[in-house]
């Protein structure tokens, strides 16, 4: 392995284990590229998803960096003993990043990073618990930590009455309870569906009807149409997006290359809420109230009063499936001088075709990404290209004899 340039602890440091992170990580340190990964491996999806949650993604767009060889999905289901025909349970997909991590990224440090700074020529890298390390570049790969999108009319609610899906793991303290989830993607409507599963009275509180995504959905209509039929049939192995623009989906580095308005246009058309068809069997029993806007919203004695415009209702809980806004600034890692110094757009980092922001040195893979390279970044789908990416780059770039990747 070469040597981290004089005066830094590493040449890169990766932080984030999730999904993007891993898969980072497992690149670089496959090209020989001398990588220090940081945070819990797979935090975010260990602590901020409901229990018995099935993936979105279909199988062969869950592969975290790995499409095949040793350390793909298809091998890890051999020694789990499971099947490809169904969604992938969240505990599953857990339990497979644990095992990337174990076979890939074997020394991963687990604390936390505060803060990034600019340092000789590289960075420094604050971690929680008072020591700091130096590298030549980094990697942010967060996902989305501190991202979660509050509808203002629910700002300064108390936990205890007005909740984020990303707060809860498991939903039996709701049993007996009447609780209205708001949106209607699929984390709204998962969440409808395990929130029923575990006892509670559910409304579904959402500006529009459903999208329900997939043929199966479809299936019982009355009517449907050949777009219908095609749609699912030539389907984008990812299906992010609709057909036939979610072929555009694939293939992030052409989408790089767009204008951007027309990324924009494109992010827009294929990050809509949806949601997959095989969760509507189980929304018997959820009252949908679709196309009522919440005006007002006040906690009371008996829970949490919501004002539409043109009744009210009273709920012992209001839990937000609203997803997520994307803005670097939140995730708390960079002081105002290093913010200031990243163009963005929107929150996001302007990124050139190594994921390298305005800062050289300075990478986001992930949903910080997906301003740069379109949809498929906000999904597990885009990690084998990120890592690719990231790693031919770094190789490329740093003038070093490193490994192929």
């Amino acid at each position: 392995m070469n040597a981290s340039m004089p005066g830094m602890d590493c040449e890169v440091a990766v932080i984030g284990a999730g999904p993007f992170g891993l898969a980072a990580a497992s690149a670089l340190k496959a090209a020989g590229i001398e990588t220090r990964t940081f945070g819990g491996a797979m935090s975010f999806w260990r602590d901020h998803m409901p229990k018995g949650m099935r993936l979105r993604s279909p199988w062969h767009a869950t592969y975290i960096g790995h499409t095949k060889g040793r350390l793909s999905l298809d091998s890890y289901a051999t020694i789990l003993g499971i099947s490809p025909g169904e969604p992938l349970l969240l505990e599953n997909f857990v339990d497979y990043g644990l095992w990337i991590q174990a076979q890939a990224v074997g020394d991963l440090d687990t604390r936390r990073v505060s803060q990034v700074a600019p340092a000789n020529g590289g960075f420094r890298l604050a971690l929680a618990d008072g020591d700091a390390v130096t590298a030549r570049r980094v990697v942010v790969a967060t996902g989305l930590m501190n991202q979660q999108l509050i509808p203002g009319v629910f700002s300064g609610m108390p936990c205890e009455l007005v909740s984020h899906a990303s707060q809860h793991t498991d939903y039996g303290s709701f049993r007996g309870k009447r609780v209205a989830v708001i949106g209607r993607g699929q984390s709204a409507c998962e969440t409808a569906v395990l929130l029923k599963r575990s006892g509670a009275d559910v409304d579904l509180v959402c500006h529009g009807p459903i999208h329900w995504l997939g043929y199966r959905a479809m299936a019982g209509k009355q009517k449907w149409s050949l777009r219908d039929f095609l749609s699912e049939r030539l389907a984008s192995p990812s299906r992010v997006g609709p057909f036939p623009i979610s072929w555009l989906v694939e293939v992030p580095g052409f989408v790089h290359m767009f204008p951007e308005a027309a990324r924009a246009g494109l992010n827009r058309r294929s990050l809509g809420a949806g949601a997959t068809g095989w969760l509507r069997p189980d929304f018997d029993g959820i009252r949908i109230n679709a196309g009522s806007r919440i005006v007002g919203a006040s906690a009371g004695e008996s829970g949490v009063e919501l004002r539409f415009e043109k009744d009210t209702a009273t709920f012992d809980h209001v839990l937000l499936g609203t997803g997520y806004k994307i803005d670097i600034a939140r995730l708390g890692l960079f002081g105002p001088d290093l913010l200031d110094a990243i163009v963005r757009r929107e929150g996001l980092p302007v990124l050139s075709a190594g994921f390298e922001s305005s800062i050289p040195g300075l990478h986001f893979i992930g949903a910080s990404a997906v301003g740069s390279f379109g949809p498929l970044m906000r999904f597990t789908a885009g990690t084998p290209f990120a890592a690719r990416t990231v790693a031919h780059f770094i190789r490329k770039t740093s003038g070093k004899a490193y490994a192929a990747v």
